[in-house]
């Protein structure tokens, strides 16, 4: 099947945040803040891409459920983005495709994204173009796929169909991400979700990772060295940022407060 990767909605989103990511790790403050300035334009949680990717999440993210369940699933999912205008879509795409080229560059197209094969069944399973048999036999492996209890993997080897040389890409974005502690990760994929859902998960996430490392920085205070001086102002950050919302500048400090409660458990 030819699929145009730069009209899924969710592919756009994906490459955003494995952008973002990279940006993290490298420590690019300018292309972090452009991204997070893309990302909260075009998928804040009233624009009709964050609409339409609440929708290719459900079938996406929905795994050990009954088969009528995902049947179910699947044919609401399908009235409610039915409901949705095709032109308005087509608009936000183009306006963000425009986007994209001008800040970010073409080479942001390249990007793998491991799911490929996923996002291209459900962008047909909404595709009213798409024939009969293949959207059938799309919809069947989705719903195997959300009746299935294992996590999603790929039946075949995924290259892009425009034939992009990606595997240096892959090779060198792993080397880096597998860098994050895994509480730096969550915080990453948490943050990045929340343009989209309207910040509820990240709220949850929040206020449960700053009670983790609030209980750390408690414990350090009491030394008399130079860790508990520098946890006793981390501490003061922390309870501070309890009674405010979170901003783009909190989640560098909040990955460095991870990367500190690490070292220092590390040495207990």
């Amino acid at each position: 099947m030819k699929h145009n990767k730069k009209r899924n909605t969710a592919f756009i989103y994906e490459i955003l945040a494995r952008e973002f990511t990279k940006a993290v790790i490298e420590k690019d403050t300018e292309r972090k803040t452009k991204l997070v300035s893309i990302m909260k334009e075009h998928f804040s949680a009233t624009t009709i891409l964050a609409q339409e990717l609440s929708l290719y999440s459900v079938l996406l993210e929905t795994r050990s459920v009954s088969g009528p369940i995902a049947e179910r699933l699947l044919a609401e999912t399908k009235k409610a983005h039915e409901r949705l205008d095709e032109k308005t879509i087509f608009d936000a795409q183009s306006k963000l495709i425009s986007v994209l080229n001008k800040e970010m560059g073409q080479d942001v197209w390249k990007n793998f994204v491991p799911n490929f094969k996923s996002l291209a069944s459900v962008n047909a399973i909404f595709n009213p173009t798409i024939g009969v048999k293949k959207r059938v036999l799309f919809e069947q492996d989705i719903v195997h796929q959300m009746s299935s209890t294992n996590a999603l993997v790929e039946s075949k080897q995924l290259k892009p169909l425009d034939n992009l040389t990606y595997n240096s890409f892959i090779k060198k974005f792993n080397e880096k991400y597998d860098t994050l502690l895994a509480e730096q990760k969550e915080l990453l994929n948490h943050y990045i979700a929340s343009f989209a859902d309207g910040g509820l998960g990240m709220n949850i996430y929040l206020n449960q990772e700053l009670g983790r490392l609030k209980t750390v920085m408690v414990e350090a205070t009491e030394t008399e060295n130079l860790i508990g001086t520098k946890a006793t102002g981390v501490l003061g950050y922390l309870n501070e940022l309890r009674k405010r919302e979170f901003t783009e500048q909190d989640l560098g400090k909040i990955l460095k407060t991870q990367e500190l409660v690490q070292e220092m458990q590390a040495r207990d």
